[in-house]
């Protein structure tokens, strides 16, 4: 027989507590739709940047673009982020903008990409996902200080609103971009190899958190 194994106890900030497999398959879950987000988004920007007006390139980006969406989507539904508040409006950005994405890929006869290069207005719309994405890097550069999230913070909004503003060159938007992909992945790699605690973070402080929120509800009621 194998002997039993204790589970590790952690002292919090509010007590302590301990690190279920749940835990851990959130975390890996959560790790798991940041690297198909990165995948997809890596590919599609080699693709667009080598040959976008290619009508299978074309298909194959909105198709990238669908799975991009649909990783970061699983990824903020497990991400750990102290203040709920937070971790819901990024929630919130990231449904306008693929509600945004789907309406512009159903209301315009041309392919999604060029759509969107297109007509920068329609930045406005999918940018909430973009918007939601840079809460990701912004949470890991303040957490984890790492340095590919502290250069993806500012770099998303400077191509994005350059873009609508028409403040940049083709050249250096495709820079931005290809820099952009490249950080991405090298961000999702380095994720996948983390250890799993320090992103599950410190639950005593989400017990708290819920607890304090239960007693306000309790005091009104």
């Amino acid at each position: 027989m194998t002997p039993s194994t204790e589970p590790i106890i952690y002292q919090g900030h509010f007590g302590e507590f301990t690190i279920t497999e749940s835990d851990r398959r959130g975390v890996i879950i959560y790790r798991s739709g940041l690297i198909v987000a990165a995948l997809c988004f890596a590919i599609g920007t080699g693709l667009a940047l080598w040959q976008v007006n290619n009508p299978v390139i074309l298909t194959l980006l909105s198709l990238l673009y669908s799975g991009f969406c649909l990783g970061l989507g699983v990824s903020l539904l497990t991400i750990h982020i102290y203040m709920e508040p937070l971790h819901r409006a990024l929630q919130v950005f990231w449904a306008i903008g693929v509600v945004a994405a789907i309406a512009i890929a159903h209301a315009s006869p041309t392919p999604f990409a060029l759509t969107v290069y297109d007509n920068p207005l329609a930045i406005l719309g999918i940018g909430f996902t973009f918007a939601a994405l840079t809460g990701i890097f912004f949470k890991e550069a303040f957490c984890f200080n790492r340095l590919e999230t502290k250069l993806l913070t500012p770099l998303i909004p400077v191509l994005l609103l350059g873009h609508l503003m028409g403040w940049l060159s083709s050249s250096v938007e495709q820079i931005l971009l290809a820099t952009w992909a490249v950080l991405f992945m090298i961000f999702a790699l380095r994720k996948a190899i983390q250890a799993i605690p320090p992103d599950i973070g410190d639950k005593s402080v989400f017990t708290y958190l819920h607890e304090s929120r239960g007693q306000k509800v309790g005091s009104r009621g």
